[in-house]
């Protein structure tokens, strides 16, 4: 009986039954796409409620991303509202690139990607942006000190302070 048990405990552990990481692209994260509507994201159950985002930028309105997906999703000011901006803090990959790889992971993937280390001493991250010819319109940013992505952002990661 015990090894039945023990056997499936270890089945479990190992993700047997966990759904893959969803692919980052440069037009969107799985099935949140740039410029599709707050509403059909909502119907589809892709995101939750929306909110307001930024307090710095008037009528910004912004949704957290639905599991398997960690994360949030910036709207337009306009309406209908459209997605503007999405972050991602975990449930997808980028190229095999995801939260917790290293630089010289973004670096293997993304060749052409660019280094900003500017933002370290304000923000204690470095950004990694991705340029559109170098594989999509995508921003990393790695944690100043563990040398870790924390955040992806596409087309780019919004700042709130």
């Amino acid at each position: 009986m015990w090894t039945r048990l023990v056997g499936l405990a270890v089945v479990a552990a190992a993700g047997g039954g966990a759904a893959a990481d969803q692919r980052i692209t440069p037009s969107g994260v799985g099935d949140v796409k740039l410029g599709r509507a707050y509403q059909a994201l909502r119907s589809a159950q892709l995101v939750g409620r929306v909110r307001p985002g930024c307090e710095l930028a008037p009528n910004r309105r912004a949704a957290p991303l639905r599991a398997p997906l960690v994360g949030s999703v910036d709207f337009t000011r306009s309406s209908p509202r459209k997605v503007a901006r999405i972050a991602v803090r975990g449930g997808a990959t980028a190229r095999g690139v995801g939260i917790g790889a290293t630089s010289a992971a973004i670096r293997a993937a993304y060749p052409q990607a660019r280094f900003d280390r500017s933002t370290e001493e304000i923000f204690g991250v470095t950004l990694v942006e991705v340029p559109k010819g170098g594989g999509g319109r995508l921003e990393f940013a790695v944690d100043a000190a563990t040398r870790k992505v924390t955040l992806i952002g596409v087309p780019s990661i919004a700042f709130c302070e």
